[in-house]
């Protein structure tokens, strides 16, 4: 078979680059005497990260000398809970220069982490005219990508840094919630609010999601009083608990994530872990360890012998605490303010700008 000609500049060594509607005429003949080329078989797929992964196959020795050229179909997989907008589409033919088996293929443009995708590989020779040999496409391979590494979470590290703002002072993290989810923590949970796992709002390639057991809490205060603000998304009824209780030097700080929302906000996700619970092993091989009294995010530091505690002014910060809380150390109580619309991020669309270069929930 023939394909058409393919242009070859910028493409170097083993880097990949897509092929906009890379297309091949069913049926065609190659010119002159030129022998077919084998099927690529035993498709192999490994080193699986967020963003790239090696690929492997087979084919005849005839044609290692001949091959010039892979062509590489690689398709997302339908899922009707993925987050659509994480990704924009983009044209799943990629073209590259024949180089040593395996190759990587990367690319956060057209790679997306936690997710599902098929892959299958032919074999190109670019003849004298400019047009190809091509072999028969080989059988299709399934992988799923994996979650951000630490280098990848570092990087939105970076970005969350540059809109944290300036450090308020507060004293209290609080929950806030529907009456009727606390009365079942008083009455079926021996009064503890119980640990759950992470939904999936935030980025999409976050280790916590759907992984990371925590109870979430606030901790932002409104500048001009210094107090939790009176409003909430979440339900009428807050917990409220001193920030010692949950935050001290027997805790761990990890950064978690960071997101906007194609609006003004912008969110971080922090994990507080007691130091040697299962959340902070958890975190600890996953997540970038924060200094507690030295951070752009939350701190406690000792100031003339007493914990302070600051928060980042300039952005919403989602706390997961990682154990059980009593909640006989708090106080609960309504609050006066409205109930606002939902800030629930599980569903809603994100802004790719803050990715990396690369239901019971409540607060």
């Amino acid at each position: 078979m023939l394909g058409r000609d393919i242009p070859e500049n910028g493409m170097v060594g083993r880097e990949l680059l897509t092929l906009p509607l890379l297309s091949v005429p069913t049926g065609a003949k190659p010119k002159g005497s030129m022998e077919l080329l084998s099927t690529p078989h035993s498709i192999e797929v490994n080193n699986i990260t967020c963003d790239s992964f090696r690929i492997s196959w087979a084919m005849e020795n005839s044609d290692l000398e001949r091959v010039t050229h892979y062509f590489i179909d690689l398709n997302k997989k339908e899922n009707k809970n993925s987050n659509k907008f994480k990704h924009r589409d983009v044209p799943t033919k990629l073209v590259a220069k024949a180089v040593p088996l395996p190759m990587t293929v990367r690319g956060h443009w057209f790679l997306s982490p936690r997710t599902e995708y098929s892959v299958a590989v032919q074999t190109a020779v670019k003849q004298s005219d400019g047009e190809y040999l091509v072999s028969g496409w080989s059988e299709t391979v399934e992988f799923c990508t994996g979650d951000y590494a630490k280098e990848h979470l570092a990087q939105l590290q970076e970005k969350a840094e540059q809109i944290a703002g300036r450090m308020l002072r507060f004293s209290v993290f609080y929950r806030n919630h529907h009456k009727e989810y606390f009365q079942h923590a008083r009455t079926h949970c021996g009064n503890m609010l119980q640990t759950y796992l992470k939904d999936n709002s935030g980025s999409h390639g976050s280790p916590t999601s759907g992984m990371l057991h925590g109870v979430f809490f606030s901790c932002n205060t409104e500048f001009n009083t210094g107090q939790p603000p009176q409003d909430s998304p979440y339900g009428r009824w807050r917990f409220q608990i001193p920030a010692q209780r949950l935050f001290n030097p027997s805790t761990n700080l990890y950064f978690a994530d960071f997101y906007c929302m194609y609006t003004a906000y912008h969110y971080a996700i922090l994990v507080l872990a007691p130091k040697g619970s299962l959340g902070d092993r958890f975190c600890r091989d996953r997540l970038p360890l924060l200094d507690i009294a030295c951070n752009k995010f939350l701190t406690c530091s000792v100031e003339d012998g007493e914990l302070v505690f600051r928060h980042a002014q300039d952005l919403i910060l989602e706390i997961i605490y990682t154990e059980p809380v009593d909640l006989s150390l708090g106080t609960l109580g309504e609050i006066s303010g409205h109930q606002l619309m939902s800030l629930s991020t599980a569903d809603a669309k994100k802004d790719p700008a803050a990715r990396p270069a690369t239901s019971a929930r409540g607060n």
